[in-house]
């Protein structure tokens, strides 16, 4: 199996992405240049954090228009696995592989911290190692993860089991004091209907070493390399 990171200009998560999946997890990865029209080589897709072109329009608002998107959406199309982590969340969202919008945090802060999230789904090709209910503590980094949908569109995630994360206090609670952006219900990430393509605003590559404070990221990213196995 094999692993491609998508660079795009301003990605400042790409280098972590890689280093989880080539060094922790000792898989095959390379990066996808975001000019690139052809992702058809990679079993999984992932979309980093960052600042895909600075923001200056909107968080990932240039960056769904990138070549490498077309192929992207190809490819998830085709049953292939994509996973967007904080800006590549929200990239995912703009290009409606993933539905909902992220929102400017509710503090108009830029958080960065260790938070907690609880389990919502534990079937899917991202959490299937974890068990529901269960708590992880993973960092976030986002001006604008607050995320966003209409009130058909969040019954329609809740009914059909398509949230995978909510933040929560360290006993699994959801409350709105655990919230760190004001995201609806407390969603920290979702998949699409036929579940091949995830968005989370957490950094599941930035806790995969104890040195880095948790390994409850390898939860995520292990996930996804025994579906593919």
């Amino acid at each position: 199996m094999k692993f491609g990171v998508i660079q795009f200009p301003g990605s400042n998560c790409d280098q972590d992405a890689y280093y989880a999946i080539r060094d922790v997890l000792e898989q095959p990865v390379e990066y996808i240049w975001h000019q690139e029209s052809d992702v058809r080589n990679y079993d999984c897709v992932i979309l980093p954090g960052g600042f895909s072109y600075g923001d200056y329009l909107r968080t990932g608002a240039i960056a769904r228009f990138s070549p490498v998107m077309n192929a992207v959406q190809e490819f998830a199309e085709r049953g292939g696995l994509v996973i967007g982590i904080c800006n590549g969340f929200q990239i995912l969202c703009e290009a409606h592989l993933l539905p909902g919008a992220l929102l400017t945090n509710n503090t108009l802060r830029f958080r960065c911290k260790y938070v907690h999230l609880r389990v919502e789904n534990d079937s899917s090709s991202f959490t299937h190692l974890c068990r529901r209910g269960q708590v992880l503590r993973i960092p976030i980094a986002h001006h604008s993860g607050c995320y966003y949908c209409e009130t058909e569109t969040l019954k329609e995630l809740e009914d059909n089991d398509r949230i995978l994360l909510r933040y929560c206090d360290k006993d699994g609670n959801v409350t709105e004091e655990a919230n760190p952006n004001g995201s609806v219900s407390n969603i920290a990430g979702i998949i699409n209907a036929h579940g091949n393509v995830a968005g989370m605003m957490p950094h599941p590559e930035r806790a995969v070493e104890e040195l880095l404070g948790s390994t409850d990221g390898i939860l995520i990213l292990r996930s996804i390399v025994e579906r593919l196995a």
